[in-house]
């Protein structure tokens, strides 16, 4: 028997509710924001314009579904079904945290917050919701869901990350880490840097665009649904030990970044949240490269 699809309604919570949990009244916490000079309206009205874009996102599912909610901290912890609707009420990189969680369930992103967010990802209003959510599971709706590349980083020991705009690896402070890097079966170069990201077309647009720049442009970027990625090495030091020649590149189809690790710890984390990475040890690999998983997001 065939589940009624489920909504998801995904959110994080406000900056005035972080406020709130840490000073424990609104006059505490009004009197904290007025020390360093904001307004705690300000932050106040924006906590209501997310509460309201929740509240219509909620009254727009069919009487008939089931659903559910759920915040961004349980996420690791949350069991997404195959016939799940993901909403996400938010901001763009509340999508990005949501898809490493998914297996092909279509998402929504809904802007909570309207010209502060720059809408990549979170393109609608939650107004078009009563419509958007049935096109969600109809099979004429297929046509309007974008498929976005996502890249992965899967450890000689089975551990395993999914990030949608990049993977960072490196020691866990932004500090030296040193290893050898290759791509497939190229000769490794050992190397000591900052840390390495690898990123995918949607991450283009972020942290790995800024390395980009800074490098004058060194490689076409993907696309967000271009089966490659961009990869470069941040801040490469060069020793009688360690060389630079390998920098920065693009991962085609199933090519693989493999980098073997010669510190005591290192550490791979995706789209930011290095909460939840993979621990990596002397002598370790972790092969980086195009992931089976894609997001699909609902235009």
């Amino acid at each position: 028997m065939t589940l009624t699809p489920r909504a998801v309604l995904v959110r994080r919570r406000t900056e005035y509710e972080e406020l709130l949990a840490h000073h424990g009244t609104p006059g505490q916490a009004a009197f904290f924001l007025s020390s360093r000079g904001r307004s705690a309206d300000e932050v106040e009205q924006r906590h209501h314009r997310q509460a309201d874009a929740l509240a219509r996102a909620a009254a727009a599912v069919p009487l008939d579904w089931r659903r559910t909610r759920v915040e961004r901290s349980d996420l690791p912890r949350f069991l997404f079904e195959p016939e799940d609707v993901v909403v996400v009420v938010g901001q763009d990189g509340l999508v990005a945290n949501v898809a490493k969680y998914l297996d092909g369930q279509p998402v929504i992103g809904v802007d909570a917050d309207p010209g502060r967010n720059p809408g990549v990802l979170v393109r609608h209003r939650a107004e078009a919701l009563p419509a958007l959510l049935p096109a969600a599971v109809a099979r004429s709706g297929a046509r309007h869901l974008e498929e976005r590349t996502m890249v992965e980083a899967v450890a000689d020991d089975t551990q395993r990350l999914l990030a949608l705009n990049e993977v960072y690896i490196g020691q866990p402070g932004h500090q030296t880490a040193r290893y050898r890097l290759a791509v497939d079966g190229s000769a490794a170069e050992p190397q000591a840097s900052s840390g390495v990201l690898v990123g995918t077309g949607t991450g283009a647009t972020g942290w790995c665009r800024s390395t980009w720049l800074e490098r004058g442009g060194p490689i076409d970027l993907p696309s967000p649904s271009a089966p490659a990625l961009g990869w470069f090495v941040r801040e490469a030091w060069p020793s009688p030990a360690t060389g630079t020649s390998r920098v920065h590149g693009r991962l085609d189809g199933g090519q693989r970044l493999v980098l073997t690790v010669e510190s005591e710890r290192l550490v791979a984390f995706g789209d930011g949240i290095e909460a939840d990475a993979l621990e990596l040890t002397w002598g370790q690999s972790v092969r980086v490269g195009v992931a089976e998983t894609r997001l699909r997001l609902l235009g």
